[in-house]
């Protein structure tokens, strides 16, 4: 989606937490997998603290980087308003994948609905407080995904986002 956006940045960065290393490394691969695809530069920049954002931003600038891709975990996504900031602060056109982040002012949200998860926490949660065992219990995991694009965060970063892609949006926030 990033890219579709920005097609004419062939250097993009993606941030992730170290604290969770199996999410870091699952969404690096997946990631480096696109860039190779798309022919485009990676660059991986780590974040587990406050303190590591400002550095990660900070190295971004310094590469040169076109578009940003957010990994997940718990640290990133308590600092979706941050992460907003920080990508309107360095002008730098970002995805995440939470909705909060594109409410915040981020240019672009695409991924699973989280009040969707949390629905589907609540019924295995309830299933076995009926006396279910989680054993029996299927893996579930969510299907609504959702794009928002915030258009007042385009326009602040220069770009046209073209009809298609708004129309293809949940959500267009202006």
């Amino acid at each position: 989606m990033l890219h579709e956006l920005v097609p004419t940045a062939n250097i993009i960065a993606l941030l992730v937490d170290p604290a969770a290393p199996t999410l870091a490394e699952m969404t690096t691969k997946e990631v480096q997998a696109a860039a190779r695809t798309l022919g485009l530069e990676l660059h991986v920049l780590n974040a587990s603290t406050e303190s590591d954002l400002d550095v990660a931003f900070a190295k971004l600038i310094q590469l040169r980087a076109g578009g940003l891709v957010i990994g997940g975990g718990p640290f990133l996504i308590s600092r979706s308003e941050q992460l907003a900031a920080l990508a309107a602060r360095h002008a730098v056109p970002t995805i995440f994948q939470y909705r909060e982040f594109a409410v915040a002012g981020g240019l672009l949200s695409y991924g699973s609905d989280i009040t969707d998860s949390y629905r589907l926490a609540g019924i295995y949660t309830g299933r076995i407080l009926k006396g279910d065992k989680p054993a029996d219990l299927p893996v579930q995991q969510a299907t609504k995904v959702e794009m928002i694009i915030n258009l007042k965060a385009a326009k602040a970063l220069g770009l046209t986002v073209p009809p298609q892609i708004v129309a293809r949006a949940d959500e267009v926030i202006e």
